[in-house]
């Protein structure tokens, strides 16, 4: 696995672009969120030149993983889009209270057909251990993110530090919650793999849209 962390200044044009098609891919093509696109690219009003992005890319080259990081200081999607989400509580607005959005770990180059391992992707933990670090790097000590209720189970399973903001509310069709993870306390999975191997999905956590490919996604 390559990882790859920077700004959107930072990033080269082309790293920029397949980003970009490759969140369309997994949130319009696979999720059909109905969110405004242009030319087969995900972009939105909270990707601006300091935003920091967190890609993985398998040993062919293309995106497996990527997750996207903002301060809570600045404009964010919880804090924007989403503040029902913490139960009546005023959204983080802090320096070291980061938040992480557009996470996906979808290897579309994938031939897994099986949905077992929808919740148990060695690349979903990578990615967030990935993340977290990155965060730390520019100060966070905690990190806040909007979540589907499965991937409750993926993080404290991967022994990841992380509990509820809120109760689970519906948004569409699906139910999602406010989820903080601690930066500080979070065990380094990837030398665990019986970790790994103990993380199983439950049959209600599955996204049929999903079930084909080996994927794990936060909004």
């Amino acid at each position: 696995m390559d990882v790859i962390t920077g700004t959107t200044r930072h990033l080269s044009s082309e790293m920029y672009e397949q980003l970009s098609r490759y969140r369309y891919q997994v949130f319009i093509d696979m999720l059909g969120w109905e969110l405004p696109t242009q030319h087969g690219l995900e972009r939105d009003q909270f990707d601006h030149d300091d935003t920091v992005h967190v890609i993985i890319r398998n040993d062919q080259g293309a995106i497996s993983g990527y997750g996207r990081l903002l301060p809570t200081s600045q404009p964010y999607l919880l804090g924007d889009v989403f503040p029902q989400l913490l139960n009546g509580l005023p959204p983080p607005c802090s320096q070291d209270i980061w938040e992480l959005s557009r996470f996906a770990a979808v290897d579309f180059n994938s031939q897994t057909s099986s949905a077992a391992g929808q919740f148990s992707s060695p690349v979903a933990v990578r990615l967030l251990q990935e993340a977290i670090l990155c965060a730390r790097t520019h100060g966070a000590r905690r990190i806040i993110t909007v979540s589907p209720v499965g991937v409750e189970r993926l993080l404290r399973r991967a022994g990841f530090q992380a509990h509820r903001a809120g109760p689970p509310m519906m948004v569409g069709r699906h139910p999602i919650f406010a989820c903080w993870i601690e930066c500080d306390a979070t065990k380094q999975t990837a030398s665990h793999p019986e970790i790994l191997s103990a993380i199983r999905p439950e049959p209600h956590e599955l996204h049929p849209q999903q079930a084909n490919r080996s994927s794990s996604i936060i909004g």
